[in-house]
């Protein structure tokens, strides 16, 4: 019996020694650890502890603003940057209708900006980037061994081949997927063209006048593609997995977007892909009037930025829009396949912020 006591009395010991000796040691070392990374600079300030920078942009952005996500939060530890992708137009209707609040608005047609936003919740922006359209295609497309700028339209056309845009009310992608092939119209001097591949198989209409060719496009639900022939979806990028399964095999999508995917893509003349300034008058020869009564008349692709006047952290906003200006933004949009515009820019120039003022013309 005594032994057993003495047994009993030593395993109580070193329990209680035990849970002394560990919670002595846990606060040591979270207290070593703490201390340390301020000594050595490596921990996040008080203001950065859990502050979170909020990112609406363009779904087309989506892989170098990716990039630029981690570049900025490994400048700044404990920032977290939330970016959600849609639309541009839906991007801002989150702003001005559904007030919603972000840090950053990022369109893929600058023209957003002070359409939709400016002067109420907007008072800048500044134009960092350029695209194209392209038609975009995989090796398994139906007659991918044949397409070219030449005869793209003459495939598409073909039975049993399925094709894809975005929708136009909620994405630039697809107004300008209407730009595009009715300026194929006036460039190959084939009037069917935008006839045979949209108009005719989908809700949408077209009127010209004075040589202006203007796009109507009915409220979202009113849309009805031919399914045998066109897929829609809210957001371009959205198609690039139906591309990749063999759902479609070709849609309409940004350069950038084909490069960053590894897809097969067919280069559209400059004088019809929205890319050049030098064809910017050819361009505007179509319009396309949205369903809410929003005209947008055909322009270079231009990528815009702003910081919304509702943002919540607008100093740290004004860091990312700094860090896209700059040459390691400039650098990552070029990897991508997205040339910067250099220098960016800006309309609004004296109401940005001084950092990225400088930045801009």
């Amino acid at each position: 019996m005594s032994s057993r006591r003495d047994i009993y009395k030593l395993l109580v010991i070193f329990a209680v020694l035990s849970v002394t000796f560990f919670g002595l040691g846990c606060v040591d070392s979270s207290s070593d650890e703490a201390g340390g990374a301020e000594e050595n600079g490596t921990g996040a300030g008080p203001a950065e502890e859990s502050s979170v920078l909020k990112v609406f942009h363009a779904g087309s952005l989506g892989v170098p603003f990716e990039e630029l996500e981690q570049e900025f939060e490994g400048q700044h530890p404990g920032v977290d940057v939330q970016r959600e992708a849609a639309g541009s137009a839906q991007s801002v209707r989150k702003i001005t209708e559904l007030g919603k609040q972000a840090d950053i608005l990022a369109s893929a047609d600058y023209n957003l900006i002070p359409a939709m936003m400016m002067p109420e919740y907007a008072d800048w922006y500044a134009a960092f980037a350029r695209n194209q359209i392209v038609i975009a295609y995989t090796n398994e497309s139906m007659y991918s061994d044949e397409i070219n700028a030449d005869n793209w339209y003459e495939i598409l056309r073909r039975p049993g081949v399925r094709y894809g845009f975005s929708n136009p009310n909620d994405d630039p992608c697809g107004y300008r997927t209407q730009m595009v092939t009715q300026l194929a119209e006036f460039y190959y001097d084939d009037t069917q063209i935008y006839d045979d591949l949209i108009l005719d198989l989908t809700g949408m209409t077209a009127t010209e006048e004075n040589g202006t060719v203007m796009v109507h496009v009915p409220a979202s639900e009113a849309l009805a593609p031919d399914a045998d022939k066109i897929m829609l979806r809210s957001m371009e990028v959205e198609l690039s997995s139906a591309l990749e399964m063999g759902e479609i095999d070709y849609f309409y999508i940004y350069r950038s977007v084909a490069v960053q995917h590894g897809f097969e893509f067919v280069e559209l003349p400059a004088d019809i892909d929205l890319s050049s300034i030098e064809y910017a008058d050819n361009y505007k020869l179509v319009q396309v009037e949205m369903a809410n009564g929003e005209v947008v008349t055909g322009t270079p692709i231009v990528y815009g930025v702003t910081i919304p006047t509702n943002a919540e952290n607008p100093e740290l906003a004004t860091e990312f829009v700094k860090l896209l200006l700059e040459e390691p933004g400039q650098q990552i949009f070029i990897e991508n396949g997205q040339p910067p515009i250099v220098p960016a820019f800006a309309d609004g120039k004296e109401s940005m912020p001084e950092e990225p003022q400088a930045l801009v013309q």
